[in-house]
């Protein structure tokens, strides 16, 4: 039974009471008859436990996922398991991924005794001369750079750590600020190339709330990050973000020329405005419970059935890929957006939803840019605006259109 929405989702994911004033309205609320419930999650599993993907994809697009299950949903959306696999299949998975976790994570304490211990740091562990400041908290001696740059990062993670989510109730307790700390240290010394980033807690953060197995949330985390990473690589030329902004520019001028011109005209040509919304999804622009329903939307409409192998077995799902064709069974088994994606054969990664989200924000605020937007300024209050205001179903359901739209357009052009 899908009770009264607000109190439900205060029961999941509640506010300290001295933050309630400061937060974004939550817009979200369960529906029965549309948001996937426990009950038709569980069966949308055969027997041997395959899941009906088209089904539960059918079930997210219209109404979200139910609080209680949003984890284990999640891990599917995101690509941790493959639909087709069995029970045993999944948990012989589980546990192979969690004893590489622990190993991974033992690593990281053999160096810093801090990590796993339920607390974290916010102040540098090395100091200007690379050398230990307190010797007790590094349990290594080294120039190796890979282990330094890790270790100069570590106290970054704490503070960031400190200012995610302040206004829930889940982070007042520290083992849960050190819960996501641990995940984003193994995460960075795993991937030192792009270490870590700011914004990477963001999107870590609900993953912690909803996922109660560190390891298990570190996968599902890794996995998120695999559709983000270009979003924080970033050197000394360029933003990660900066392709997803060439692409919105290129975006807008096909569906909106008059908007784009206006937004040049104005010195906003670049679109790094948009910089943030892309960066963490939405995070500043939604409440917490709206942030977790457009991403499930978002994940929903761009999933891709081979999700899983693509991530398992990068090379062998390149080429089936390439050599099968999709006939309208399997169709059913992507999201919307990518269905479109397919059927027209863009298969760009670059052009993700969250770009025509944005563009789709641009569009919702159209008249008031154009009327009055006298400088970039304008435009970045204009679209401060949505907070609490933006409609994650209509904001979705508006970035289909306009990637139809532009599909089309491009293909006349």
């Amino acid at each position: 039974m899908m009770s009264s929405g607000a109190t439900e989702l205060n029961t999941f994911y509640p506010i300290r009471p001295e933050c309630q004033n400061d937060v974004p309205v939550t817009r979200f609320k369960p529906r029965a008859g549309k948001t996937l419930s426990a009950r038709r999650w569980h069966a949308s599993f055969s027997a041997e436990g395959r899941l009906n993907i088209a089904k539960v994809l059918r079930r997210i697009q219209r109404g979200g996922v139910h609080p209680s299950i949003k984890g284990v949903v999640w891990e599917f959306l995101l690509g941790c398991y493959d639909p087709n696999s069995t029970f045993d299949e999944r948990n012989e998975l589980k546990q192979r991924r969690r004893g590489q976790y622990d190993m991974w994570k033992a690593e990281c304490q053999k160096m810093v005794p801090v990590i796993g211990s339920g607390k974290f740091i916010t102040t540098p562990l090395l100091g200007d001369d690379g050398k230990p400041i307190d010797p007790s908290l590094v349990g290594i001696s080294t120039s190796d750079n890979k282990v330094l740059q890790w270790l100069q990062v570590l106290h970054q993670i704490g503070l960031d750590v400190v200012r995610t989510d302040r206004a829930l109730a889940f982070y007042e307790t520290e083992a849960n600020q050190a819960k996501l700390w641990d995940v984003l240290a193994v995460f960075a010394w795993l991937n030192s190339e792009t270490g870590y980033v700011q914004g990477m807690n963001d999107i870590c953060s609900p993953l912690i709330i909803l996922i109660e197995n560190e390891a298990d949330c570190f996968w599902c985390f890794e996995r998120a990050m695999r559709r983000l990473r270009e979003n924080f690589r970033c050197s000394a030329s360029s933003m990660g973000v900066q392709s997803q902004l060439s692409t919105l520019s290129q975006i807008m001028k096909t569906v909106d020329p008059k908007l784009h011109q206006h937004l040049e005209d104005l010195d906003g040509g670049e679109y790094l405005f948009a910089f943030r919304m892309l960066m963490v999804l939405f995070r500043r622009e939604f409440s917490f419970a709206d942030t977790l329903y457009l991403w499930e939307l978002m994940w929903g409409m761009e999933y891709n059935p081979n999700i899983f192998s693509k991530y398992e077995e990068p090379d062998r799902t390149k080429a089936k890929e390439s050599s099968s064709a999709i006939n309208d069974k399997m169709l059913k088994q992507y999201g919307k957006f990518e269905r479109k994606n397919v059927k027209t054969g863009n298969t760009e990664e670059s052009y993700s939803l969250a770009i025509f989200l944005v563009a789709s924000v641009l569009e919702i605020k159209n008249r008031r840019i154009l009327n009055e937007a006298k400088g970039v300024d304008d435009v970045v209050q204009i679209l401060g605006d949505i907070t609490s205001n933006l409609d994650a179903k209509k904001a979705c359901t508006e970035a289909l259109k306009i990637q139809k739209k532009y599909l089309s357009k491009a293909k006349k052009a």
